[in-house]
């Protein structure tokens, strides 16, 4: 599996891992408690994988938060991010078009009816039209309604510390990006467990 970001309810505490189990125990040492819901945004896949990702890694992630808990399992929520998609969006505005404003979300007529999916516009395009981010809730044991599951993406769309503003996906995924790419590049290992708390690779 790849790299996760665990994004906990109770505090948002970012943990970056290729052990899920591993940044539980951490959130534990860090809280003393397990989160009641886990959320994992996972980037970086076209639509002939998700059989892939939800046959084998979801059920990896869910023996990863049952192994790493005693008693109440937290809840998991695993959502697949889509930068690259094809719609796009406008509002009328008289006579004239122009980009919906920030935190539009489509979830109907665009979205495919035996999914549970949605397009989120989160930041803003300097020339032409703005590029919607497509997200899919593959697997939801948290029950969240899609309104929830909705503001709680363009939230963390707010959460990137290399930008004052808003970014096209949420923090997590940014940050993924960021470390995949500086791995790949320059260190050609897996980074010290020491710095897997730290935003180190900004």
């Amino acid at each position: 599996m790849g790299i996760f970001f665990f994004v906990g309810i109770r505090q948002v505490l970012l943990f970056l891992t290729p052990n899920p189990a591993g940044a539980l125990n951490k959130w534990h040492q860090h809280n003393h408690d397990l989160p009641a819901r886990v959320i994992v945004y996972r980037d970086g896949l076209g639509d002939g994988q998700l059989k892939t990702l939800i046959e084998y890694e979801v059920p990896q992630l869910l023996g990863s938060v049952t192994e790493a808990s005693s008693n109440a399992s937290p809840k998991l929520s695993v959502i697949v991010v889509r930068k690259k998609c094809m719609p796009r969006f406008l509002t009328e505005n008289g006579r004239t078009l122009k980009n919906p404003p920030l935190g539009t979300v489509v979830d109907l007529e665009a979205t495919r009816p035996e999914w549970y999916d949605f397009y989120l516009i989160s930041q803003a395009a300097r020339q032409g039209t703005v590029n919607p981010t497509h997200y899919n809730v593959v697997y939801d044991d948290n029950g969240l309604k899609p309104d929830h599951m909705q503001r709680l993406t363009f939230k963390l769309c707010h959460l990137y510390y290399n930008w004052p503003g808003l970014i096209s996906v949420p923090a997590p995924c940014q940050y993924a990006r960021k470390l995949t790419f500086l791995v790949a590049q320059s260190v050609h290992k897996e980074p010290s467990l020491e710095l897997a708390s730290s935003l180190f690779y900004l």
